[in-house]
């Protein structure tokens, strides 16, 4: 377990904490694996009925740290490789997911939510998807759980244009439960999910597969974007936004001719 993920247990609910909070809980290849990791052992234990994902300090996640991203695009050992098995293993999870989001939610801390059964947020919650921006594809099965979910106008605006989204128009768009107080947001996560640890384990299991459906359409959606995320990674567009990105000036990209 990395040092900068936490992973508790009671009640039957394993909490997952981001403990990154003066990089914004930017996520690194062992934060990665250390989620995975824990993300299976909770399935495998019979005595943990469902997980809760959330952040420190404040904020969620700023999403895949940059300078992660920027070295596997300069083909550096290991890639991208524990952030594949973090976005495979997402629709296959077996046990409900609730996600306690305050503050910054980027990238794979959008993405991620749509794989999520419950999603409760602060007021100051923000949700935001910039990978074109950054000379990326959209990631995690979110090009087809996005319309599904909220439409596809909805989903071009933030998946292209780029818009962040308040925690109110979350909770519209329908990805976002319920918008809380922050000292009552874990408490909320937490209570949902002991009412789940409370139902009866089997029937649970069958109800969540039953509305979630077959993994297989989301798991090969998660492959096709996985294999253009990677050779975008390597294009001079998304090695430009990074080092932009780094140096706090504004992207400079080729104009087609």
């Amino acid at each position: 377990m990395s040092a900068e993920v936490t992973a508790t247990s009671a009640s039957g609910v394993q909490v997952l904490r981001l403990m990154r909070p003066d990089k914004k809980n930017a996520l690194t290849r062992p934060m990665y694996k250390a989620l995975c990791d824990a993300l299976e052992a909770g399935d495998a234990d019979a005595a943990i009925a469902a997980h809760v994902l959330t952040g420190s300090g404040g904020m969620f996640t700023a999403g895949n740290d940059i300078n992660d991203f920027l070295a596997a695009g300069m083909g550096a050992a290991g890639g991208v490789n524990e952030v594949l098995r973090f976005i495979r293993l997402l629709p296959l999870i077996k046990k409900p997911v609730i996600a306690a989001v305050e503050g910054i939610a980027i990238g794979i801390g959008t993405t991620l939510l749509f794989h999520c059964d419950l999603v409760y947020a602060t007021p100051d919650a923000t949700f935001a998807t910039p990978f074109l921006d950054l000379g990326l594809v959209p990631e995690a099965g979110s090009s087809l759980l996005m319309p599904r979910m909220m439409g596809s106008h909805r989903s071009f605006e933030m998946l292209v244009m780029g818009d962040t989204f308040s925690a109110e128009r979350a909770r519209e768009a329908g990805f976002v439960n319920a918008v809380v107080p922050a000292d009552q947001l874990e408490k909320t996560a937490m209570r949902a999910a002991k009412r789940l640890a409370a139902k009866p384990p089997e029937a649970l299991a069958i109800a969540r597969a039953m509305l979630r459906g077959s993994p297989a359409e989301i798991s090969a959606r998660v492959d096709e974007e996985a294999i253009a995320f990677e050779r975008r990674l390597k294009s001079p567009e998304a090695r430009e936004a990074f080092q932009a990105f780094l140096e706090k000036r504004p992207p400079e990209f080729a104009k087609p001719t």
